[in-house]
């Protein structure tokens, strides 16, 4: 869980650099909306993390909270909206 979240940051970081070097306004506005999104599921992953280490702050091992995650490598769909922008 902890590894998703850190690669989907790394790539949320990757496009607003992106965004940030491009002069082309169309393509900034999908690279910072493509951000946004890789944003959302990075809260939503951490609500999870922080809901499963409890109200004490503890840390749980990854495998003790769920297992049954095999899609770990399967890349995270853009919105249908985002991918036509292209």
């Amino acid at each position: 869980m902890i590894q998703r979240c850190h690669k989907w940051r790394q790539k949320r970081k990757q496009y607003i650099d992106q965004a940030r070097q491009t002069t082309d306004e169309v393509e900034r506005e999908r690279l910072l909306q493509a951000a946004e999104h890789y944003g959302r599921i990075v809260n939503a992953e951490q609500d999870k993390i922080d809901s499963s280490r409890g109200a004490t702050g503890e840390k749980i091992p990854e495998t003790a909270v769920d297992n049954t995650e095999s899609s770990e490598e399967e890349e995270i769909q853009l919105p249908e909206f985002i991918e036509n922008l292209k």
